[in-house]
């Protein structure tokens, strides 16, 4: 258990911003709830006795610096990221206080690295973006997977999820990474990110039982194409999604995630599968568990944790794999999800076909 630290959630009252608090709480940390509607925070606390509620909007730094006052570290929960992430990170700089967020819009965790390394590093203090289902987990199961490898010549990551309710959030953050990138389409290819106009290959995956082989759209590209290059030396990071949640995740009438058990996690199932290969030598992590949305709280708080307790490998912009040590941050989410790092010498199973 903690020592009763005050972490604040901004976006507290969002589906993701809610499992953090809850998983705040279990941890033994203090939330403090804040977001631009005061209205929700209220109705947020209400079902949370003693909570500290203050509420800010990412265009009033004041507020935000009264929001961070006394914190230990902030969680931004609140997207579109385009909009909220700089202001938030502004405010934890000001603070001098780590900042963590779940943000899985590709050019909002650029702007990130971008913008704030520099600051970031000169303060001493850490901004870690993408500590999620999306970009965080590929990210530290790809750095697993590499062990001693300082390079390689290809990272694949494929999402074998069973459906995928996005939440209003993720539509929202969809909407404007579509408009930033005027609807093209984006992968990471010969060391650079690409934008492309043509459609996304469609491909099959053999995913470890039982899932088994599975019909994939290839290059679905995801936060991970920010975070494994940010500081692993791999030219090709391919990311794939099962066709069942990408078609999910467009589709104009698809029903948000729905509670089916006591902790509030949708039945949705995840498996994330990830092979790094060097010339015809093969590595692979697998990872396995419910709900996408609610494992970002344990990555999230996890990281705030290791952070606050000195269990980090830099300062300054990172992403979770360059921060942690992997395979001992992903072993401490064994209550939340099923972990396999294993290796093989030569490229089998994993060929695309």
């Amino acid at each position: 258990m903690e020592s009763g630290q005050a972490v604040v959630v901004f976006g507290a009252y969002g589906h993701t911003g809610r499992f953090v608090v809850t998983e705040l709480l279990n941890r033994g940390f203090v939330p403090v709830l804040s977001g631009r509607d005061a209205e929700k925070l209220r109705a947020l606390a209400a079902d949370r006795p003693g909570l500290d509620v203050r509420p800010a909007a990412v265009d009033d730094p004041p507020a935000l610096d009264r929001a961070l006052a006394g914190a230990a570290a902030v969680i931004n929960c609140a997207g579109p990221f385009a909009s909220t992430a700089a202001p938030v990170i502004e405010a934890a700089l000001r603070a001098g206080i780590p900042y963590v967020d779940v943000a899985a819009e590709i050019e909002a965790n650029l702007d990130t690295f971008m913008q704030f390394a520099d600051r970031a590093r000169a303060a001493g203090t850490v901004v870690i973006p993408a500590m999620a289902f999306f970009g965080g987990l590929g990210d530290l199961l790809v750095t697993a997977a590499m062990g001693d490898w300082t390079s390689a010549d290809e990272a694949h990551i494929a999402y074998g999820l069973n459906s995928w309710h996005p939440t209003a959030g993720t539509r929202n953050a969809g909407a404007v990474s579509r408009q930033r990138r005027d609807g093209r389409r984006v992968r990471y290819s010969n060391g650079r990110l690409e934008y492309r106009d043509d459609a996304l290959p469609s491909l099959k995956w053999e995913f470890p039982e039982p899932m088994g082989t599975r019909a994939v759209l290839g290059e679905f590209t995801m936060a991970d194409v920010v975070t494994v290059p940010s500081h692993l030396a791999i030219p090709e990071v391919r990311t794939y999604m099962t066709v069942e949640a990408a078609r999910d995740v467009v589709a104009p009438d698809a029903p948000t995630p729905t509670a089916v058990d006591e902790n509030g996690r949708s039945d949705q199932t995840f498996l994330v599968d990830v092979v790094v290969r060097s010339g015809d030598a093969e590595r692979r992590a697998v990872a396995a568990g419910q709900d996408i949305y609610a494992i970002t709280a344990p990555l999230a708080v996890e990281a705030v944790h290791q952070v606050l307790t000195g269990r980090t490998r830099t300062v300054g912009v990172a992403s979770a794999g360059a921060i942690f040590d992997a395979p001992g941050f992903l072993r401490a989410l064994s209550g939340h999800l099923s972990l396999e790092l294993g290796r093989n010498d030569t490229v089998d199973r994993h060929d695309i076909v």
